[in-house]
């Protein structure tokens, strides 16, 4: 019997939990479409020779995603296979760019050999 009260007072309490609260969460806007017009394409040496060593990496699949970190921002790098090997198909930034997903700004900061400017 007291085990029954209690799987009872469970199955409240959890379905208490999976009650609606009301509150709806709102996810942040898509970023705007677009990539650097000198950074994608880019093979994974060539990223390396610019922006050095990332400090994270990450593989879901065959993609992977390389992220940098600078003092003020993080640049986050997704390369796809392709003929020419892995090569650079999208990048952000956080914070954002106002016209891009990547921020100008920030990707100019996490080079390590300043070269042409990210455009």
């Amino acid at each position: 019997m007291m085990r029954l009260v209690c799987l009872a007072g469970l199955c409240a309490l959890l379905s208490a939990c999976a009650a609606e609260t009301g509150q709806h969460v709102s996810l942040p806007a898509a970023p705007p479409p677009g990539e650097p017009g000198n950074i994608a394409g880019l093979n994974a040496a060539q990223i390396r020779a610019s922006f050095g060593a990332p400090a994270f990496v990450r593989a879901d699949g065959k993609v992977e995603i390389w992220r940098y970190d600078g003092a003020a921002c993080k640049g986050f790098f997704f390369f796809y296979p392709d003929t020419a090997g892995m090569t650079v198909h999208h990048v952000e930034t956080i914070p954002r760019g106002r016209e891009i997903a990547a921020d100008s700004d920030c990707l100019n900061a996490l080079l390590i050999r300043k070269g042409v400017p990210v455009s």
